[in-house]
């Protein structure tokens, strides 16, 4: 049934993403950031159901404000450093708590989903360009002072879920200038509870091969855990709070943590 039901809902995701283009186009330059949220977190909540997957959000309790809108007005905000295995797990964070992604400049230039990730207030970061890493740092540094939830892949790339890469520390930086806590995020796939590759985006494969994956797969679970924050002190080191993030996230997704790739983060 699945697989006849698959066109059907591919239809109706392409449809439901030209709906949100249309509101981040006509909607989101009338209202505040935390509006814009709060449409983002029941749009994605969305999203997933037509992609026929659950949302199962575990961990730490959040407050009412930062459940809906990912920002706690008046207080600085949260980086998240989150684990990364396909563009469906900046939805389903963002319908378990709405956040502002950092993410790589050639994701702006995707068809349909590029513009709709770029007008939700997505930050692009240029690969290879000198003063990049410095000029976001700024940005981040600013969107946290707001009060702002942003979420890094420090992985920098996907996996298929069965491994964690070395985190990259550089983008660690703005929260310990603010103050701002790190918050680990921990992503999981399952299919009849147990791990599954499913949704993973790797290597050369295309998106709509990706979202076929997707819309066939048997009961698809997407496991948000949002972990303890990691308290940051005035000049903490960067690399050694990216490594306690790594091992939380690895911890709570029963992953083994090698010793020569931990040797070598960023």
């Amino acid at each position: 049934m699945r697989y006849l039901l698959a066109p059907l809902r591919a239809v109706v995701f392409v449809m439901h993403i030209l709906a949100g283009l249309a509101c981040v186009l006509s909607v989101f330059p009338l209202v505040s950031q935390s509006t814009r949220n709060r449409i983002i977190r029941g749009w994605s909540r969305v999203l997933l159901a037509i992609c026929g997957a659950r949302l199962a959000v575990k961990g730490i309790p959040l407050s009412p404000a930062i459940e809906a809108t990912g920002i706690e007005p008046w207080a600085i905000g949260r980086l998240a450093l989150a684990n990364h295995v396909s563009w469906i797990d900046v939805f389903a964070i963002n319908a378990a708590t709405p956040a502002r992604f950092v993410a790589k400049a050639e994701i702006g230039r995707w068809p349909l989903l590029g513009s709709l990730v770029t007008r939700s207030g997505t930050l692009y970061i240029e690969r290879g360009r000198r003063h990049a890493v410095a000029s976001m740092n700024r940005k981040v540094r600013e969107h946290l002072k707001a009060g702002e939830t942003i979420v890094l892949f420090p992985e920098g790339t996907t996996t298929d879920g069965s491994r964690l890469l070395p985190f990259h520390s550089n983008l660690v930086a703005p929260a310990i200038e603010v103050g701002a806590p790190i918050w680990p995020i921990a992503v999981r796939y399952l299919e009849d509870g147990t791990r599954s590759t499913a949704a993973a985006f790797i290597g050369e494969m295309g998106l709509v091969t990706s979202l076929t994956r997707i819309l066939v797969a048997r009961r698809l679970v997407i496991e948000v855990a949002l972990l303890r924050p990691i308290l940051v002190a005035e000049g903490a080191n960067r690399h050694a709070i990216a490594r306690a993030a790594r091992a939380a996230i690895a911890q709570q997704l029963a992953l083994p943590l090698e010793a020569e790739a931990e040797a070598h983060a960023l």
